[in-house]
């Protein structure tokens, strides 16, 4: 096994030299598939006639680029050791060693997930999903004041008060070739995306004192972050003998 976590950290490490935003694709690549009902993989699977796939839901194209990756890892690993690596947990290894590249916490990736039969669909943030925070926050014509005005200003310019509803904006990490607490830092200058992001400072003493904690300590970030990343990776795997290894992540065996 150790010779298979080498493969993927090389093709990481070739691939977010090339292209830096890539670390943060394939970590939301990871997350993605294991919010939507477990890390399995389903979301690397290629549309066909009878299945409309979760990857053709996702049009980040950004995002769109780290699938290229997972293939040239699943490569390199069915020459070395075939159906070994499952592509759920090649992802989890992606993730992991994505994040280490720049410059966030390390982690032990548990493995021995296995890849799913089939696909779940998956929605996206929309212009649609926050333009109430942009024209009419409280049902009275006026803007969310605790959104920042220049941003908001930014935001307006692609999602205005009509149409434009499928235009997409992702949350993507501020310093986007660097990992770092940043993000709980722009939170305390009410430079959050969506309300979900902001009320984790507006709406409960809990959340903010966590978000105050974040942006004052990178270290205590780092240290929560790999524990929530070995808890996510965790999330509803197939074991034993459900579901399959895939010799080609975009598609079921035959």
């Amino acid at each position: 096994m150790p010779r298979a976590q080498e493969i993927v950290r090389s093709v990481v490490a070739k691939a977010v030299a090339k292209e830096a935003r890539m670390a943060a694709s394939l970590v939301r690549l990871h997350f993605h598939d294991c919010f939507v009902k477990g890390c399995d993989a389903s979301i690397l699977l290629d549309s066909t006639g009878s299945l409309v796939s979760e990857k053709r839901s996702n049009p980040n194209r950004n995002s769109a680029r780290g699938f290229e990756v997972i293939d040239e890892i699943k490569s390199a690993l069915e020459k070395e050791c075939p159906q070994t690596v499952s592509c759920a947990d090649i992802m989890a290894l992606a993730a992991r060693d994505s994040t280490v590249l720049v410059g966030g916490p390390s982690w032990v990736v548990p493995l021995g997930r296995r890849d799913s039969k089939g696909s779940h669909t998956i929605g996206n943030s929309r212009c649609v999903s926050f333009r109430q925070r942009l024209y009419n926050q409280s049902g009275n014509s006026q803007p969310d004041f605790t959104l920042d005005q220049s941003y908001a200003a930014q935001l307006r310019a692609r999602c205005p008060r009509s149409g434009g509803d499928q235009n997409l904006f992702f949350l993507d990490f501020v310093s986007p070739t660097k990992f770092d607490n940043s993000y709980f830092k722009n939170l305390l200058s009410f430079k959050g995306l969506l309300s979900s992001d902001q009320v984790l400072v507006t709406k409960n003493q809990a959340s903010l004192e966590l978000v105050k904690k974040y942006a004052e300590s990178n270290e205590l970030f780092f240290e929560q972050f790999a524990k929530s990343m070995i808890k996510m990776g965790n999330i509803s795997p197939l074991t034993g003998s459900r579901g399959e290894i895939r010799k080609n992540c975009r598609r079921i065996n035959a």
